[in-house]
């Protein structure tokens, strides 16, 4: 008989059948839909989730024959680990699967906020090709500070060097790998950069890191690209730098709430929203396909697994 698994989160159709080769599946992409599967389907040994929705204990707990979760993406900060340590659950993640993806992204987001493309674009569309021809600043030979240099960040730092960028991280330790200069705090990585990329998990230890403090480090010629998480970001201290000019514009792919994006964040000036799209390509989608259909057969196997956590 084959494992039952629920799907907590969207997944295209291509990924679905691949999964039902495989296990009985159970696709529950929206609360009420997940609770109601909890219910009725008690035999579930596995849940597909990702780090934004996560799962509770109290889901978890009610799931009594529940091995194994898994998170789509790199980030697990919405799985209750308490639970899942105090139930033996395994946990997987989708680690490097789209981290090609997302820096693709951030990077095109940075020159995008650097360039003011998408305002100049709606003003040429309006007429106004002449009047918009005025030169833009560049990202060529700027100083760029990556807050979190883990394998996504790596991989803008990768891009950027095309672009004889001066690059700078912060993380919780020095690296001993790399050559980059080694910013012993958030804010003095700020003061020292032009843009700022936030890579960094979310989770309670980063939630409002960028705050009016950074903000203000980073100052009036300074850029925030945020593809991390949106609670790392203060973002009513970011309305008001922008709004006060207190620095040169943002570009964010995740928010603070969301899908839900204020009327007062969409109304600031010198930003670029994207819907938490860096790590979605055609490419990383298959990519963690692969991973969560291929975890799911080895630890049905008993074989080793990719990327465990717990």
């Amino acid at each position: 008989m084959r494992p039952e698994i629920i799907v907590r989160i969207q997944f295209p159709s291509a990924a679905l059948e691949m999964f039902a080769q495989h296990f009985t599946v159970h696709y529950s992409p929206s609360l009420e839909e997940f609770e109601k599967a909890i219910e009725e389907f008690p035999e579930t040994r596995a849940l597909v989730t990702n780090g934004s929705i996560g799962v509770t204990g109290d889901q978890l707990r009610r799931l009594k024959k529940l091995e194994m979760v898994l998170t789509q993406g790199v980030g697990y900060e919405n799985v209750d680990m308490a639970a899942v340590k105090e139930l033996g659950l395994v946990l997987t993640t989708g680690k490097g699967t789209n981290a090609f993806s997302v820096a693709d992204h951030g990077m095109a987001l940075l020159l995008a906020i650097a360039r003011n493309i998408p305002s100049i674009d709606r003003r040429v569309r309006q007429g106004d090709w002449l009047k918009s021809r005025g030169p833009q600043p560049l990202a060529w030979k700027k100083r760029l500070g990556i807050l979190g240099l883990g394998e996504i960040g790596l991989q803008i730092a990768q891009r950027a060097a095309g672009f004889d960028m001066q690059i700078s991280y912060h993380n919780r330790s020095k690296r001993s790998d790399v050559s980059y200069a080694y910013k012993e705090t958030p804010l003095e990585l700020a003061r020292d950069s032009d843009f700022v990329i936030v890579v960094m998990p979310g989770g309670p230890e980063t939630r409002g890191l960028v705050g009016r403090e950074f903000l203000d480090a980073l100052g009036p010629k300074g850029h925030l690209i945020n593809i991390g998480r949106g609670s790392i970001v203060d973002t009513d201290e970011l309305i008001k730098a922008l709004h006060e000019k207190r620095i040169a514009g943002a570009a964010l792919d995740v928010v603070a709430g969301e899908p839900v994006v204020t009327q007062e964040l969409i109304g600031a000036p010198n930003l670029i929203i994207t819907p938490h799209m860096a790590g979605r390509s055609p490419e990383s989608v298959s990519e963690a396909m692969n991973r969560v259909v291929n975890n799911l057969r080895a630890h049905f196997a008993g074989e080793p697994l990719v990327s465990q956590i717990a």
